[in-house]
């Protein structure tokens, strides 16, 4: 039989697998001095999942036709649902370790799984109560804000299952700031219309993936070491209160340093983000007056970068105080 060599693309799977789980396992963290997340009690733990195997096995359903091998894709989704409902931890992590390592256990034929998840975001409602407003713990709001993610992909090993690829990520968070932020000194040459920007109102869209240096601390949150979202979300939205930045990569630059010195169990960091500045329609007199601005039309400016661990060697943590005029 022919095998999936190592130039070979081979894969099939489900995706939009929408689950919502009910009373998972609550989430317990250490504190940051960034941010006041603590910890979630996890009472609605939705995910958009998506799911993809590959297999040696599965070579002739695209040669020969031969579907004897292959696992619908719609039994992928009812395994998915059903297995949620026996999963006992708290993270998105751990729930797509445990969808693979269980699909793979069921199925023998199975190589490796891949897979993604989306978490849903649903905010508690504050109602009256005594001595005042209180979160409660029945009725919530469907978020559509930024949320935590998480992609991973194990293989079947020698012995058990071999994770060899997590990342952790906090996917579309939307920040302005609308003082304290500047470009300007760049090239100018016969190509350029852009006028310097002293102090400008900055709005970013923001990806941001990180992995651990020992994967399994991205899956067991009992062992102290699993960086909950909230907290690099808070990160990313104090470091970009704390310093006036001359540009949107010295920006995630500032925020990766943060990062990695919080988590020293961190081995890399990946930003991805989008400027969306606003057009100004009236431009204000000063930092604290008011303007007029409306949305940016395309293209949009992008950046990607990524910061390891030797980056802190170079780099110390920035200091403390040099609070912006935001």
């Amino acid at each position: 039989m022919l095998k999936i060599n190592s130039g070979r693309t081979l894969y099939y799977g489900k995706g939009d697998v929408l689950v919502y789980r009910t009373y998972a396992e609550p989430l317990e963290a250490a504190p940051i001095p960034e941010s006041p997340f603590v910890g979630e009690d996890n009472i609605l733990f939705a995910h958009n999942i998506r799911f993809a195997v590959s297999g040696d096995a599965l070579l002739t359903s695209f040669t020969d036709g031969d579907n004897a091998q292959l696992v619908a894709t719609d039994s992928m989704k009812n395994f998915i649902l059903r297995q949620a409902a026996t999963f006992a931890g708290g993270t998105t992590e751990a729930l797509l370790h445990f969808l693979a390592v269980r699909f793979m256990e069921t199925y023998s034929h199975i190589d490796t799984v891949r897979l993604s998840a989306n978490r849903i975001p649903f905010l508690p409602l504050p109602v009256p109560g005594p001595g005042g407003f209180l979160d409660n713990r029945l009725v919530y709001r469907r978020s559509y804000n930024d949320h935590a993610s998480a992609e991973m992909k194990l293989a079947r090993g020698a012995e058990g299952y071999d994770l060899d690829e997590a990342w952790s990520g906090l996917s579309d968070l939307q920040l302005i700031k609308v003082s304290g932020s500047s470009f300007y000194g760049f090239i100018r040459d016969e190509y350029t219309t852009l006028p310097d920007a002293y102090d400008r109102p900055l709005f970013i869209f923001l990806d941001i993936r990180w992995r651990y240096e020992d994967p399994q601390d991205a899956i067991h949150p009992e062992a102290g070491k699993h960086v909950p979202v909230q907290q690099i979300r808070d990160i990313a939205q104090n470091v970009f209160y704390e310093f006036a930045t001359p540009s949107i990569q010295h920006l995630i630059w500032l925020i990766g340093q943060r990062i990695l010195i919080r988590f020293p169990q961190l081995a890399e960091v990946r930003f991805e983000t989008s400027n969306r500045t606003w057009e100004t329609v009236v431009e204000p007199a000063d930092g604290l007056s008011s303007g007029v601005f409306t949305e940016p039309r395309p293209p949009f400016g992008f950046q990607g970068f990524s910061m390891t661990r030797e980056d802190l060697i170079a780099a110390p943590e920035p200091a403390e105080g040099a609070v912006s005029s935001g």
